[in-house]
């Protein structure tokens, strides 16, 4: 049974149950790593060290994985949409997963089938842009309020966009008929029962991401992580945090955060079972979502330590101090920090989650700065 908060911490739910959980890792992680060193403008993103953070919260190490370049995107999505749209066009063209680009571009164009998917961020830019390496048309459907620089980085990459007139649950939907009326494949990284093989492999690429960070946190501390902090969407990405973290001896504290207008895994975990929710504007748009994907819930509903909502107000206070730190993260990369403060905050919780003087804490910036409503203002 998961401990019960107190009253003033309706915002947590923690799993005493998750420490004994386990998990046999990635299947391939070695070959995927190599896959995403043969695309362009690959290298390694910084492990940045925050040591006035682990001072001022009493923590032996606070580092941040900066994904605010990858590939030069501003988000790390482009690791699992690489790797599922290589997995899925190869699957398509029947041609082993070890194809060159060149030759299965050639292959899908051949064929006519054009890529679409939906977006409320930075995973429809990273098909996008996945899409323009293999010369291959992609269609990628976005919700009513995402805002026009968003649709335009989109359209940078060489992709068509469209609206729907609902949330982003309504562009799902757009896409899925998108696809089963016409000659597309469809490369989405959340799931449905029937629909798990392309969100398995958008999984198995965030794991090039938590390799590079298991080798610059041994360099910079000589030690592993005892605790990583890690954004949820859809679920997907933290999906592959704690599956990663599970399966080290021994594992490390796994802790998801949302936004409290966004909160669709803290929800199902509350209840039990996945609940879809109505989600409301946050600066966090790449986490505006309202369903956990079907193939994360039972890994996150098992393995998830603690699951922790954090306002947009946190969110902006996180984002200028990593500002201040050197890093360029935008809201969705600083809610892992505003998480960790938040959590520090209450000295039972923070003992509960075995958080202290030896603990060396990992949180992902999954994108970079944008501009964005400052709350209050």
């Amino acid at each position: 049974m998961p401990l019960q908060s107190p009253p003033a911490a309706d915002w947590l739910y923690l799993n005493p149950s998750a420490r004994s959980w386990t998990s046999p890792g990635a299947a391939g992680p070695v070959q995927v790593e190599a896959f995403h060193g043969r695309l362009p403008e690959y290298s390694e993103t910084p492990l940045v060290s925050l040591p006035h953070v682990a001072n001022e919260l009493g923590l032996a190490h606070v580092l941040i994985k900066d994904e605010s370049r990858r590939f030069g995107l501003p988000a790390f999505k482009i690791l699992g949409a690489a790797w599922a749209v290589y997995r899925a066009a190869a699957a398509h063209a029947n041609l082993p997963p070890t194809v060159p680009l060149e030759e299965l571009g050639d292959a899908v164009r051949a064929s006519g089938v054009r890529f679409v998917t939906c977006t409320d961020g930075n995973w429809g830019r990273a098909v996008a842009r996945m899409a323009k390496y293999l010369d291959v048309p992609a269609r990628i459907f976005v919700p009513r309020n995402m805002d026009q620089a968003t649709r335009d980085n989109i359209r940078s990459e060489g992709a068509e966009v469209s609206e729907v007139q609902g949330d982003y649950n309504a562009s799902i939907r757009a896409a899925q008929e998108e696809a089963e009326n016409s000659n597309r494949l469809l490369i989405m990284d959340t799931s449905w029962p029937g629909y798990e093989e392309i969100p398995t492999w958008v999984v198995e690429g965030y794991f090039t991401m938590l390799r590079e960070t298991d080798r610059q946190v041994i360099k910079l501390t000589g030690r592993p992580a005892t605790c990583a902090i890690a954004s949820v969407g859809v679920g997907s990405w933290a999906q592959a945090v704690t599956l990663h973290y599970k399966s080290k001896k021994p594992s490390a504290t796994v802790i998801a955060t949302e936004p409290t207008t966004a909160a669709c895994l803290q929800t199902s975990l509350k209840a039990g079972t996945i609940v879809p929710i109505q989600t409301a504007d946050t600066i966090m748009c790449g986490m505006n979502c309202g369903t956990v994907s079907s193939l994360a819930w039972p890994v996150l509903r098992d393995g998830v330590d603690a699951s922790v909502m954090v306002t947009d107000l946190e969110c902006h206070e996180a984002i200028q101090t990593l500002h201040a730190g050197g890093v360029a993260g935008g809201p969705c990369g600083a809610a892992p920090l505003a998480t960790l403060r938040k959590l520090s905050g209450d000295s039972t919780i923070k003992s509960a989650l075995g958080l202290g003087s030896e603990s060396v804490l990992v949180l992902f910036c999954t994108e970079g700065a944008r501009p964005y409503n400052v709350p209050g203002e």
